[in-house]
C-alpha cells in the first residue's frame, strides 16, 4: 500500500546515469497518510524512487554479462610443417579421452587426395596403447588454421555431426608448441613436439590462452607413463 500521489520519472532514450537521475524528497506536509504512520510513508516514497534506478542499473548493456569474442585461430597455418607427432601436455578433460592416463600423443601425415591422416594414441591404465585413427581437412584456403576432424567411419562423412572442429589458437615460429580449441572454447589442448615442454613458454602460452578467453581453470596436466609408475612406487 504506497502512496498514490507518486511522480514516476520516465527515463529518456539513451537512459541517463544513475547520478543524473532526479532526486525526489520527501515533503511531510505533501504526502497523504494513506491509513501508513508518516514515517513509513516516508520511507515507502524514497524507495519507490529508488527502484527505477535500480531496474535501470540492472537493465543497461552493462548489467549483463557480454559474450566472449569470437575465437581467433593464427593468421596462417603451414601444414608441411605441422605434420608429425605432437605430445598432448596439457587438456581441458573430456568424455572421448576418459580411459586415457597416460602418454598421449597424435600423429599427423599428409594423404594423396590433400587430407590429412591423424592417428591418435594414448596408455591406458594397465599400460596397453589405445589407438584411434581419423581424418581430418582444412576448411578455407591453404594456409587455413580451421580445420575439421572427423573419427567416424568413412561412409559417415558426408554427416556434418561427424566431424569435429580443430582450431590451431596458438603456434610458435618454430612449430614446437601449439594450442587446439574450437569456437565454443569447450576444448583445449596444449600440444609439444617434446613430452616434456619449457616451463617459461608453458606459461607464456597459458597468458595468452587466458587473453583469449579460455577457461583455464579446467585445465588439466598431462602424465607421462613413467611418472605413474613412480608415483606407485612412492
Amino acid at each position: 500500500l504506497l502512496p498514490k500521489q507518486i511522480t514516476w520519472v520516465r527515463f529518456p532514450s539513451p537512459a541517463p546515469s544513475l547520478s543524473s537521475l532526479p532526486r525526489i524528497g520527501c515533503d511531510r506536509k505533501a504526502v497523504p497518510s494513506a491509513g501508513l504512520p508518516l514515517r513509513l510513508n516516508c520511507r515507502a516514497m524514497k524507495l519507490r524512487n529508488i527502484l527505477p534506478a535500480l531496474l535501470l542499473a540492472f537493465m543497461t548493456p552493462l548489467g549483463w554479462a557480454q559474450p566472449p569474442d569470437t575465437l581467433q585461430t593464427i593468421p596462417q597455418l603451414d601444414v608441411s610443417r605441422y605434420l608429425g607427432r605432437w605430445y598432448e601436455i596439457a587438456k581441458f578433460p573430456n568424455q572421448f579421452q576418459k580411459k586415457c592416463v597416460s602418454d598421449t600423443s597424435a600423429e599427423y601425415s599428409l594423404l594423396a587426395n590433400g587430407q590429412i591422416s591423424v592417428v591418435n594414441q594414448c596408455r591406458l591404465a594397465d599400460g596397453s596403447l589405445q589407438i584411434a585413427e581419423g581424418l581430418a581437412r582444412q576448411i578455407g584456403g591453404s594456409h587455413s588454421a580451421k580445420l575439421e576432424v572427423r573419427f567416424a567411419p568413412a561412409w559417415l562423412s558426408f554427416l556434418p555431426f561427424v566431424w569435429g572442429n580443430y582450431w590451431v589458437i596458438d603456434l610458435d615460429e618454430r612449430y614446437e608448441l601449439a594450442a587446439v580449441s574450437e569456437p565454443n572454447r569447450d576444448y583445449l589442448w596444449i600440444l609439444s613436439r617434446r613430452p616434456v615442454v619449457d616451463e617459461a613458454s608453458y606459461k607464456a602460452l597459458l597468458h595468452r590462452l587466458a587473453s583469449a578467453g579460455l577457461d583455464l581453470h579446467k585445465l588439466e596436466k598431462s602424465k607421462l607413463w613413467k611418472d605413474i609408475r613412480d608415483e606407485s612406487l612412492q
